[in-house]
């Protein structure tokens, strides 16, 4: 079997140990190849799903408006018999994680006879039990762990995406200035950057994008894997000389002139969102479908602009997400977008190889995405 060999932190070192030992079960088992050619599925046209519900994959353009539909389209389209779902995430707290929370408050899974549960597993649990198809799905994104496993032999595909930040936002790569130095240039080789993301996270592409406009790169630098209450308090106290700061963590050094944004996650490319597992891609792709038509109508209905605009459904995503009201209204709206971004994965994989955490072939686009679902969900006929 050709393998792919990631030489991460432990994090990832462990996700692939139970990837390469599942594989070898998967083979026995005879799960189906990803690159096994799926039938073709029936496209018929979605009421309120007009052109603006599919945009060209190749549009990288900043200021690209994600597709959406009317409100509340697609409409329901029931399942003749309820099938039950478990969708896998880090997390139930995060803005990101927001659509799925609302959709099964509001009941949109249910109308289209799904039984959603989601449930909070750490990559290295989640990853072998999608693969194996003990998990319907993942929120999650297609990091090194999960581009390995597919080279490996899983049925594991990205099928949505999730976000992409807005332009206000300064989520990202901040660094500590130097005597002489300006926000215009830092010199970034050599130095230290605290992350709570290892290098085998899809933060390594914006991250090495952000590097190399500072005279630096992934290879240059020195990580250092912190926890998610230490990022902030490293890079102030000195530990550390730049550091990845998440939402709404940035707000707490933004216009301190000591402090420099370098840069974030591309505006306009989402890098993460349902990952699907084989029950979804070729045992009941009607479910997958369902799914997401579900996930879709919750955006164009709930999170379809400015969100935060509205003040009481802020209050009521705080507390859904279990988070204090104004600390989600500190940061700008999320760009909620269920599409994926032609070359996305390819890009990941060359910041992995250039992090050096991955080697081997990389792994086909075509291999790794599948957008059909998603564009039968809206009724888009290639």
């Amino acid at each position: 079997m050709r393998t792919r060999t990631l030489t991460t932190a432990a994090l990832t070192l462990l996700v692939t140990g139970s990837l390469l030992a599942s594989a070898g079960c998967a083979k026995e088992d005879d799960t189906t190849d990803s690159a096994a050619p799926a039938k073709p599925r029936s496209i018929t046209s979605v009421p309120g799903c007009g052109k603006g519900s599919w945009t060209d994959p190749s549009d990288l353009a900043k200021d690209r408006a994600p597709a959406r539909c009317d409100k509340g389209a697609p409409a329901p389209r029931p399942l003749a018999k309820e099938r039950s779902l478990t969708i896998a995430t880090g997390t139930l707290s995060a803005e990101y994680v927001a659509p799925l929370q609302m959709a099964l408050k509001k009941g949109e899974f249910k109308k289209e006879g799904l039984d959603v549960h989601l449930k909070v597993l750490p990559t290295p649990d989640a990853l072998p039990l999608l693969a194996k198809g003990d998990i319907d799905a993942q929120w999650a994104a297609p990091e090194a762990a999960v581009m390995n496993g597919i080279t490996g032999g899983f049925t594991i595909k990205w099928a949505a995406g999730n976000f992409s930040p807005d332009p206000r936002s300064k989520s990202g790569l901040w660094a500590k200035l130097k005597k002489g130095e300006s926000a215009d240039h830092v010199p970034m080789a050599g130095r230290k950057l605290g992350t709570m993301i290892g290098k085998g996270s899809v933060i390594s592409y914006p991250m090495g994008k952000a590097l190399k406009k500072h005279g630096g790169g992934l290879d240059e630098i020195q990580f250092q894997q912190l926890g998610s209450a230490d990022v902030l308090t490293a890079l102030q106290n000195g530990g550390t000389d730049s550091a990845w700061l998440l939402d709404p963590v940035w707000r707490k050094v933004d216009g301190d002139k000591r402090y420099a944004f370098l840069g974030g996650q591309p505006q306009g490319e989402p890098l993460g969102g349902l990952l699907f597992g084989p029950e979804l891609l070729t045992k009941d792709p009607d479910a997958g479908v369902a799914l997401l038509r579900a996930y879709i109508r919750t955006v164009n209905t709930y999170f379809a602009g400015d969100y935060k605009a509205d003040k009481a459904f802020v209050a009521e995503l705080a507390k859904l997400l279990k988070t204090d009201e104004a600390v989600l209204r500190s940061t700008p709206s999320l760009r909620m977008d269920w599409e994926i971004r032609a070359g996305t994965t390819d890009r990941l994989q060359a910041a992995y190889e250039a992090a050096g955490v991955a080697k081997g072939d990389r792994v086909p686009e075509e291999k790794a995405v599948d957008r059909r679902l998603y564009e039968e969900a809206v009724g888009h006929k290639r």
